[in-house]
């Protein structure tokens, strides 16, 4: 079989989840709404919002606008991953798999949240596990590629789409739409947060042609030309086990950075030390190397896409200020902090990665005139293995200015329409 029937029979078959998958994905819309709502000012977002007028339609978006699904939809995602600070998914291949909840807010608004809820434990679910088949930046390759498939899948299940009708969705999301890695490669731009909504915004715009009828290439994955045979011929389909409870296996972020510098941003806040720095030594794993360490732009970023993707930014922000916020980005290019980030050092650590993701280990050594004072972090608050609460869920979601009254609405967002839910996000 072609994996896309293997993922088309496990999408028409949830028809309910589990109360801790659905508690969580509760979570999760509080988690994204609130990082949305705090990027409606951001550069990127009000480029999009000023070209709304050329898209004109009645489906509501969670800024100021209504517009066609796929255009809310590109919008909405936006919003959720621009900050950086939406959830992650770390197996072979790294995910957001939050990323696609701005797309099923666009797609029906008349559904109620419960019904969002259960296509977002289904999108989730295939999106973790195809993460879990091979590696995709290893190859030159994005994370959206299978970004877009499990979208495809959730909305697929959010319609109620048949078999077939979800097959061919899953084929047009994969075949027209396979992203390049260079968005992530030195210097970032807009499109790092722009990459997501563009998946988001095609798995929308193919799910309602397959919704209509439209047919897609048979072997999406299998074919003499498919993404198995050409982009990941390495895919292990042992590993692709969806149960319902993928979203269970993902982490949130409790600061506005990359996940692979959660822990950097616990232990160079926890550092204490004493004397005048001659050399900072940051111990991590591969990842947290090649991602955020792979270039001579981390040492100098420019902008806010490359600066939440610098080891050296980040670290030596959080060493200063004792804690990051989105405030923190107000530093890229002061003098000081750049002097200071000449001093890092980021090297792997073999130990370190054979553990990664179960521990995300990090160590920050300052070494002074008065001696070397270190700290580490295995597992930053927000990982699975150590899950922030409600409260300080509800917390991060206050400092990112939402009301308690918005607070309360998302909170009670599945026994709501969505259209009433945006609706009501505006007027609270």
């Amino acid at each position: 079989m072609d994996l896309s029937d293997i993922i088309a029979e496990y999408v028409v078959s949830v028809e309910e989840v589990d109360d801790k998958v659905y508690a969580e994905a509760k979570r999760r819309v509080l988690d994204s709404v609130a990082i949305a709502l705090a990027s409606r000012d951001s550069p990127p977002a009000k480029i999009i919002e000023s070209m709304s007028d050329l898209y004109p339609g009645n489906t509501p978006t969670l800024g100021n606008f209504s517009t066609t699904p796929d255009f809310a939809s590109f919008y909405n995602t936006l919003l959720i991953r621009y900050l950086d600070f939406n959830d992650t998914y770390l197996g072979l291949e790294p995910l957001h798999p939050s990323d696609m909840i701005g797309g099923l807010l666009a797609v029906s608004p008349e559904v109620k949240g419960e019904d969002i809820i259960r296509a977002i434990a289904v999108g989730y679910d295939v999106g973790v596990n195809l993460c879990d088949t091979t590696s995709l930046r290893k190859k030159g390759y994005d994370h959206v590629n299978f970004l877009e498939i499990a979208t495809a899948s959730a909305l697929s299940n959010l319609l109620r789409l048949d078999r077939n009708k979800v097959k061919n969705a899953i084929s047009l999301s994969i075949i027209p739409h396979v992203a390049l890695r260079e968005t992530r490669s030195g210097k970032l731009s807009m499109w790092k947060a722009g990459a997501a909504a563009e998946a988001v915004r095609n798995a929308v715009f193919v799910t309602l042609l397959a919704k209509s009828g439209f047919t897609a290439p048979e072997l999406p994955f299998s074919g003499v030309f498919g993404f198995s045979s050409i982009v990941a011929r390495d895919m292990d389909l042992s590993k692709f086990r969806p149960d319902g409870r993928g979203i269970l296996r993902t982490m949130i972020k409790k600061y506005p950075v990359e996940y692979h510098a959660q822990a950097a941003v616990e232990a160079a806040a926890g550092l204490e030390y004493h004397g005048e720095i001659r050399k900072l030594l940051v111990e991590t794993y591969e990842a947290g190397k090649t991602i955020l360490a792979d270039s001579r732009e981390k040492w100098r970023p420019q902008n806010k896409e490359t600066a939440d993707h610098s080891l050296p930014f980040i670290v030596a922000v959080s060493l200063i200020r004792k804690d990051f916020w989105l405030d923190s980005y107000s530093l890229i290019g002061e003098p000081t902090l750049e002097k200071l980030m000449d001093l890092i050092e980021v090297v792997e650590r073999d130990d370190y990665t054979s553990v990664y993701p179960k521990e995300l280990p990090t160590k920050i050594t300052v070494i002074t005139d008065k001696g070397e004072f270190s700290k580490e972090v295995k597992i930053p608050r927000g990982h699975y293995a150590n899950p922030m609460s409600d409260e300080e869920l509800e917390k991060k979601a206050s400092r990112l200015g939402l009301s308690k009254k918005q607070i309360e609405l998302i909170k009670n967002f599945d026994t709501i329409k969505v259209r009433e839910f945006v609706r009501g996000l505006k007027e609270v």
